[in-house]
């Protein structure tokens, strides 16, 4: 059985995984590689449900996260975190409407979109990575 104190690390393994697979995304499309580019935005949209899936399993049995920071770290690391929490929201509807409009072949209300959903989700993907670095290895709260 996997200890609930390596839900974090995997997490912080999909979130980068999904990283570099809206890269790929994004490059394939501008290169005019339709289907890599579909392929790899499909393999963004599962990662992002294995990751909603273990994040739910993970908060529920571990509440939330501590960090450990302080002084003029903590107001840093908030800030991160709570654009990061609202970005998150916000791709909620944003997502699955993108990839609706691709998959329903409206390829110019998707690219209007996508133009908005990207760099959201890309920022949101990076952005838990640092959350997971600076909570878990640079500022692990004392004692745990």
């Amino acid at each position: 059985m996997i200890e609930i104190t390596t839900f974090p690390h995997i997490l912080a393994g999909i979130n980068s995984a999904t990283t570099l697979v809206l890269l790929a995304g994004y490059f394939f499309i501008r290169a005019g590689n339709r289907a890599r580019h579909r392929a790899c935005m499909l393999g963004a949209v599962a990662l992002a449900v294995l990751f909603l899936i273990i994040y739910v399993i993970y908060h529920a049995n571990a509440g939330l996260a501590k960090f450990g920071g302080e002084g003029v770290i903590r107001p840093i690391y908030f800030t991160i975190l709570i654009a990061h929490i609202v970005g998150a929201v916000a791709l909620v509807p944003m997502v699955p409407m993108t990839l609706f409009r691709a998959l329903r072949e409206r390829f110019d209300a998707h690219k209007r979109l996508a133009r908005w959903t990207w760099p959201l989700w890309m920022y949101v993907s990076v952005s838990g990575i640092v959350v997971y670095v600076m909570a878990i290895h640079l500022y692990p709260t004392l004692g745990a």
